[in-house]
């Protein structure tokens, strides 16, 4: 009897002493769970993060600037955000955060059209009314996207209206396109084919618009004071990620069981629509996980020019540290 107890008590504290060890991460989302945001849903549920002694919880966010902003005041320790929105920020600012690994290697901002419309390419848009989200990053590139194809903003008539009134606003007919980031597409599709039309997207990469985009991003803080547990947590990332595009339909399961009002299919849908951002020819010719100098220097010419500000306000490379990028 004693002998059980003590291997009872034993147990107890083994499992307690693990327990303990788990090292606590806080993700910061930029945005609304969805297809794009499954790898740390994923790391979670199919216990990636747990298997390197991770306790990992979720942050929500609104926006590129929402997250970098809380994880430069170290409300969250690492996540998801707009590299080039951390570029612009550093430029101006020193903002204690820095880039750790990529995630969409091309960018995924994209004109929406129902086919109905009779608009076919970018340059059809020239004189119609689109509709875009306040805070969304595509905005800035727009007069690029724009230029690339011969005319401006003073060309169009751009409205503003929530998130979430795009869809609707295209399909009534309120507007003759919407911009939006390719992660809606199935979104997108799903309630257009519910009243029995279609929808076109026209991604802003297809017009010359090729640069780093989402990305995962730490306060320096974080890297500094605790950089065996980063290392941890990029290590378990990347697996979720790599995890995430091969079995899309159990990454959207995942996801659902965590966030039960997004619908898993959609989820599953939207990963697979947007595997080309995340696996695409820069990670075959770059491999998977590394941010060039090269390609950072492209991305910070496009930001630069997207935000009015100097090529000398920033050296892209410092705001990226490759140094916990797992083997």
């Amino acid at each position: 009897m004693k002998t059980k107890l003590k291997f009872t008590l034993f147990a107890s504290l083994i499992t307690s002493t693990s327990v303990m060890a788990a090292d606590k991460v806080t993700f910061q989302l930029d945005w609304l769970p969805g297809g794009d945001k499954a790898p740390v849903y994923v790391g979670i549920q199919q216990g990636f993060f747990e298997a390197l002694d991770l306790d990992v919880s979720i942050a929500s966010g609104r926006g590129s600037t929402d997250a970098l902003t809380k994880m430069a005041t170290g409300q969250s320790d690492i996540g998801s955000s707009d590299i080039g929105a951390l570029m612009a920020a550093r430029a101006q600012d020193d903002v204690p955060v820095v880039a750790v690994l990529p995630y969409f290697t091309q960018a995924p901002h994209a004109f929406f059209v129902l086919k109905s419309s009779g608009i076919k390419s970018i340059k059809d848009l020239k004189g119609k009314k689109i509709a875009t989200s306040p805070f969304t990053s595509s905005n800035a590139f727009l007069p690029l996207v724009l230029k690339e194809n011969g005319f401006s903003e003073e060309d169009i008539q751009l409205v503003k209206s929530d998130p979430g009134a795009l869809a609707p606003m295209m399909i009534t007919g309120n507007a003759d396109a919407i911009i939006a980031w390719v992660t809606n597409t199935a979104l997108f599709k799903n309630q257009a084919s519910s009243v029995g039309k279609e929808v076109i997207e026209m991604p802003w990469s297809d017009s010359g618009l090729s640069l780093y985009s989402s990305s995962l991003l730490a306060s320096e803080k974080f890297l500094t004071e605790r950089p065996d547990v980063a290392k941890r947590f990029v290590k378990a990332y990347a697996k979720a990620i790599q995890f995430t595009y091969e079995f899309p339909d159990k990454a959207g399961a995942d996801l659902h069981k965590m966030v039960p009002e997004v619908d898993a299919g959609i989820v599953s849908a939207q990963i697979k629509s947007i595997t080309n951002l995340v696996f695409n020819d820069v990670t075959e010719k770059d491999g998977f996980g590394y941010f060039t100098p090269e390609r950072i220097q492209k991305t910070w010419k496009y930001v630069a020019e997207a935000n009015g500000l100097e090529d000398d306000a920033l050296e892209p490379m410092m705001i990226v540290n490759n140094d916990f990028i797992p083997e």
